[in-house]
């Protein structure tokens, strides 16, 4: 299974798989009317100037006072590759993003994925 686990201090909080694996699941528990797929979320027109960056998010990450290797260990991805997006180097996906946001409490960047 393909299952992404998403932790918030330190504990499971979130599993996250495949539409496809969790139909099976729920074929296997034998429950029978599974909600139907969800539509996808509607994308914002432009993003709330309010709410910071990524290029802020080292700043938030030392404000918050944790450490780079916490943070990515937690979010599910390595350090160097978490400095890469702090960098501007890399552009992290939807997941990795609401991740970020659990993390560092920015309840915007969760919902523009």
């Amino acid at each position: 299974m393909d299952i992404q686990i998403i932790a918030r201090d330190g504990e499971p909080e979130y599993a996250v798989l495949p539409w496809a694996q969790y139909q099976a699941l729920l074929k296997a528990a034998g429950i029978n009317e599974a909600p139907s797929q969800p539509a996808p979320a509607p994308l914002a027109a432009t993003p709330d100037p309010i709410l910071p960056g990524l290029d802020q998010l080292r700043s938030l990450r030392e404000g918050k006072g944790i450490a780079i290797e916490a943070l990515a260990r937690t979010v599910g991805i390595s350090p160097s590759y978490l400095a890469m997006i702090e960098s501007g180097e890399r552009l992290p996906d939807a997941a990795i993003r609401r991740s970020l946001a659990w993390e560092l409490t920015v309840p915007g960047w969760r919902e523009q994925s």
